[in-house]
């Protein structure tokens, strides 16, 4: 075997084990704070961030357990 094709065995190895890691791995979400405010939402699989979500969005609303329709701006 050349030393070309092990690295290639190992590459590819390498990458069949990764999809496999990542199934086993749960979805978690952060809510992202600033000046005591949420102001993000974050999706990560294990310590991958996958996407952010707006916390206002219905979506956003669900996560957070606010299901109710947002208060409409006082002027």
């Amino acid at each position: 075997m050349s030393e070309e094709s092990a690295i290639e065995n190992t590459v590819e190895n390498a990458a069949d084990a990764a999809p496999a890691q990542e199934a086993h791995e749960e979805l978690s979400y952060h809510a992202v704070q600033k000046d005591g405010n949420i102001t993000a939402i974050w999706e990560m699989r294990g310590r991958k961030h996958l996407r952010t979500i707006d916390p206002r969005s219905e979506e956003g609303r669900h996560l957070l357990g606010n299901h109710e329709e947002p208060e409409a701006p006082q002027h």
